[in-house]
């Protein structure tokens, strides 16, 4: 009997987990069913941190509220199987990072806008926050229900060259990418669009959180305007530094020698 697939939200174990390390909550895009494209967005992070990434089934349809519910839910769960890491966390010393790309940088926002205190570090990655002030992508999700389903699935392919740069992808990547694309049903897609197009969030609690906040932005993004996205977030957060990446495209963690743990480390946002 085959088994029954989750149909809840979970937290997924891409790499060896080691608790003494300082948990990190990873937040993919909006095509969360890429099991396979989150192994390679979260490559490296290993080496310092306990990583879970957040997974919504393909047929779930939930919104912000109940996803911010959900994380937060699983957090304090994972916080709560190590007590210790718990305590510690809570004294500052070893922080829990919150990490967000893409749609997953909305989820992010939202999160800290009524928890601002469960996350001591907090990094966001081309912040999907801006998709509602975008007219063209506004136009598109309002059009995207009449899209037949035969050119839903051709669409898919034709996104690529605007999530990535594809001079800077591997094959596997690549492939690894296109079925993240494809792998939400249209029904599951368009919901995850109306929710973009409605994102709101108070930047007056965002302009609260004095923890570290750290910006990167793709200075070739094709999809949104990650780099004047993260100027405006800088604005917001009291407690934050920006990194441009001046080559990369939207999608810019599956590109050849990107490695986000390497980037935290430049960035002297790791644990000291």
């Amino acid at each position: 009997m085959p088994s029954k697939i989750c149909s809840q939200p979970y937290f997924l174990t891409t790499h060896f987990s080691n608790p003494n390390y300082p948990l990190l909550v990873f937040l993919p895009g909006m095509d969360e069913t890429g099991k396979e494209l989150m192994y390679i967005q979260t490559a490296g992070l290993e080496a310092a941190f306990d990583v879970r990434c957040f997974v919504i089934p393909p047929d779930e349809l939930t919104s912000w509220d109940q996803m911010t519910e959900e994380v937060v839910s699983l957090t304090k769960i994972e916080l709560e199987k190590v007590p210790r890491r718990h305590e510690v966390a809570c004294r500052e010393t070893s922080p829990v990072y919150l990490c967000g790309e893409s749609f997953g940088g909305c989820l992010a926002l939202k999160i800290l806008e009524k928890f601002p205190q469960l996350f001591s570090k907090i990094i966001l990655i081309n912040s999907a926050s801006s998709f509602h002030r975008v007219p063209w992508l506004n136009l598109g999700s309002l059009l995207f229900p009449y899209t037949p389903q035969f050119f839903y699935k051709i669409s898919s392919l034709l996104s690529l060259p605007f999530l990535a740069n594809l001079s800077r992808i591997s094959p596997a990547a690549s492939l690894a990418l296109s079925k993240s694309t494809s792998s939400a049903p249209q029904k599951t897609a368009n919901q995850r669009l109306s929710l973009m197009r409605e994102f709101d969030v108070d930047e007056n609690k965002l302009s609260q959180i004095t923890q570290p906040v750290l910006l990167i932005a793709s200075r070739d993004d094709r999809l949104l305007p990650s780099e004047a996205e993260a100027k405006h977030l800088n604005n917001i957060f009291p407690n934050s530094q920006t990194i441009t990446l001046p080559h990369s495209g939207h999608a810019c963690l599956v590109e050849r020698d990107m490695n986000l743990y390497e980037i935290l480390l430049s960035a002297n946002f790791l644990v000291a």
